[in-house]
């Protein structure tokens, strides 16, 4: 098995899973494990909403556990595959924007002023 099959949980809320939408989430949700090799696990959540007016009756929530804080993203539209697609559009930014930050922040280096005088190393051949 992958490690994006281990790691992924996908849970449905007043609406049953089938193989169809179980497939298209495993298949958007295997490009963020492509982008970032340190995802511990990412949970999805597909909810229909029957309370509310027409408009945005499905809802796509997205969860990614990573080493640092969580990623969390709602998206409710319409139709629920549009509304998975824009979830991982979500995490897919979050992933890259956290990325970019930790490559800013390795090249964001400043002097240490030391007030004493480190001895040089010497040769004892």
């Amino acid at each position: 098995m992958t490690q994006s099959s281990d790691a992924l949980i996908i849970s449905g809320v007043h609406l049953d899973l089938t193989e169809a939408l179980k497939n298209a989430v495993r298949e958007k949700v295997d490009k963020l494990f492509a982008h970032e090799s340190h995802i511990i696990r990412i949970r999805v959540e597909l909810e229909y909403n029957a309370n509310n007016s027409k408009q945005n009756e499905f809802t796509a929530k997205g969860h990614i556990e990573i080493k640092g804080p969580p990623m969390i993203i709602s998206v409710s539209t319409d139709d629920l595959y549009k509304s998975i697609d824009e979830m991982t559009q979500g995490l897919d930014r979050m992933l890259r924007r956290r990325s970019r930050l930790r490559t800013v922040k390795r090249k964001n280096t400043h002097e240490i002023d030391l007030t004493t005088q480190i001895p040089k190393a010497t040769s004892s051949a």
